[in-house]
């Protein structure tokens, strides 16, 4: 068994193994490091927990029934730490019920394998599922990178991950909230699960607080279970006179702009500040111009770094 991947070269994907079984941890070891992969073994959920306070793999294989604590207990326990929650885990069982196949979507779990695992199953469904979850990391580190105030939760409102201006929005919100326990504070578990009912790009829910409000856009889906979910931290009497301050904008000018920041469309804005879609295009044009910019993007881009300083 390889427990740490070369230091020379590409990268090594890391799979964890977790199995009380020794045959099935021979037949799954010789499997993955036989095309590449790191592999780290577990023989219990104990064992699989305590390991991964040290390390995190790129994908963890999960027997759903073991002694002690089983596979769905372990995974419920991975899935509520924020830095496990992007680890997929897919559950290998030999059971046959249904509502163990389900039990182990509820918990967190991305796919599962039948018991005896078929080689060739495997090796893609872990490829897969560990570029699913590179894929989604990089994405999030681009809209760090960004500024952008951005979360993603699953259908049934548990947080995956957020940006680090959307984990500060929401400890405005929630002083005492604390990201490592992967879930979100009472003040947005209401609204989210609300937002995540109505199942629908643009839905909108907002959390009112002192002079302003925080509003919860959702934005995209991803596969199945995961939902992109937009953070506006709403102040615009102040945020517009931030804008106008820093930008030499005039009041109206940096009122379009902050709602372009907002994610708003020219019609949203035309009916928030009373004034036709045309007017709304020329402010935008001039603010280009003042900006040096020349897309919608761009300006709304200044306009977040501006207001995030």
């Amino acid at each position: 068994m390889s427990e740490t991947a070369s230091g020379a070269g590409a990268r090594r994907d890391t799979v964890l193994v977790v199995d009380d079984e020794p045959d099935s941890l021979r037949f799954l070891t010789d499997t993955l490091e036989g095309v590449g992969i790191t592999v780290l073994v577990a023989i219990s959920g104990d064992a699989a927990l305590d390991l991964l306070q040290h390390i995190t793999p790129d994908l963890i294989l999960m027997d759903a029934v073991m002694p002690g604590i089983d596979g769905f207990e372990a995974t419920r326990r991975i899935k509520a730490r924020a830095a496990l929650a992007h680890v997929p885990v897919v559950f290998m069982t030999g059971l046959t019920e249904s509502e163990h196949v389900v039990e182990g979507f509820e918990v967190g779990g991305v796919d599962y394998l039948r018991k005896p695992v078929n080689v060739h199953e495997l090796l893609a469904r872990v490829r897969v599922h560990i570029g699913h979850a590179r894929a989604m990391q990089a994405g999030a580190a681009g809209l760090d990178a960004t500024g952008r105030l951005m979360m993603a939760t699953d259908t049934q409102g548990q947080l995956l991950w957020c940006t680090p201006m959307a984990d500060l929005a929401i400890t405005r919100v929630s002083p005492e909230w604390n990201r490592e326990r992967g879930t979100l504070p009472d003040a947005l578990r209401g609204p989210v699960t609300r937002l995540l009912s109505r199942n629908e790009l643009g839905a909108t829910a907002r959390i009112e607080q002192g002079e302003g409000s925080l509003e919860l856009v959702i934005i995209a889906h991803y596969r199945e279970n995961e939902v992109l979910i937009r953070l506006n931290e709403l102040n615009p009497r102040a945020d517009v006179a931030r804008l106008q301050q820093r930008l030499s904008l005039t009041d109206r000018e940096a009122e379009v702009l902050l709602w372009i920041s907002y994610g708003k469309s020219n019609g949203m804005i035309s009916e928030v500040l009373a004034i036709s879609p045309r007017t709304v295009q020329k402010h935008l044009e001039r603010i280009y111009e003042k900006l040096g910019v020349e897309t919608r993007a761009a300006a709304a881009a200044v306009a977040i770094k501006v207001l995030g300083t």
